[in-house]
């Protein structure tokens, strides 16, 4: 086996594994009642506290919805599963695509203080991306057909 293939797998794994990992974190806490986030989202009412504020206020929308959250977590969960099994890596790199995307948009613009972050959730989008262009053979035609 080529050095390259086995680097593929290892990012593979890396990111199905933390989309499982997160899809599965999403069902460990209880959703707060609206109350509940109203008060929390009071604390941070300070000009100081505004991006605190907007990610909880964030969070916790997605999580009121009553569909949203559970979603997310259950589509994390069943592409992670999907880029883990060899046959169906590719598919599950193509559906993870907007949700690493969306992780990593949301990191820029409300933690874009947490350099951490940025850089975890912009390796996990770069590496979806790498899976992705890894396999543009099988979907180069799609994009451009030769004119006869």
């Amino acid at each position: 086996m080529k050095a390259a293939n086995i680097f593929f797998i290892i990012l593979r794994l890396i990111l199905g594994g933390m989309m499982v990992y997160g899809g599965i974190q999403k069902f460990q806490k209880p959703i707060p009642s609206p109350v509940e986030v109203v008060e929390k989202a009071e604390k941070f009412k300070a000009p100081e506290k505004e991006s605190t504020l907007q990610k909880i206020l964030y969070i916790s929308g997605a999580k009121q919805t009553g569909y949203f959250w559970q979603l997310l977590g259950i589509c994390e969960l069943f592409f992670g599963l999907l880029l883990l099994l060899q046959g169906t890596s590719f598919i599950g790199a193509i559906f993870l695509l907007p949700i690493t995307l969306h992780i990593f948009l949301f990191h820029v613009f409300l933690e874009a203080d947490e350099m951490g972050e940025l850089l975890q959730t912009g390796g996990l989008f770069t590496i979806n991306v790498g899976l992705i262009l890894k396999e543009r053979s099988k979907w180069r035609h799609l994009l451009w057909i030769k004119p006869i």
